[in-house]
């Protein structure tokens, strides 16, 4: 049926008229379910009849563009000083701990 702009392929086979279609893809490179743009998982998930390559979306300039989710990879957003940037910041000495009395 398509491709998108991350290389994974789309199909679809048809089992006659009392029976939904089955529609599947087959990822490029690791399966991963965010891969998935948004406008083809619509039509994976029959939310919209056509495929993308025969109706294309409408793209906003408000809209920015798809990534897969990078958690639990190298590439996952770490914050400024976090511990899983591989380095923390050394201390000043100018904390000091809440002791009760």
């Amino acid at each position: 049926v398509g491709q998108d702009k991350l290389g994974n392929r789309y199909f679809r086979r048809n089992y006659g008229s009392k029976l939904r279609e089955k529609r599947w893809v087959i990822y490029h490179g690791e399966p991963d379910g965010s891969s998935v743009t948004p406008e083809w998982q619509g039509w994976l998930t029959h939310t919209s009849k056509l495929p993308p390559t025969q109706d294309p979306p409408v793209v906003r300039e408000w809209m920015i563009e798809h990534k897969p989710n990078a958690s639990g990879t190298p590439q996952a957003y770490a914050p400024p000083g976090s511990s899983l940037e591989g380095h923390s910041e050394i201390s000043d000495g100018s904390y000091e701990p809440w002791i009760p009395d």
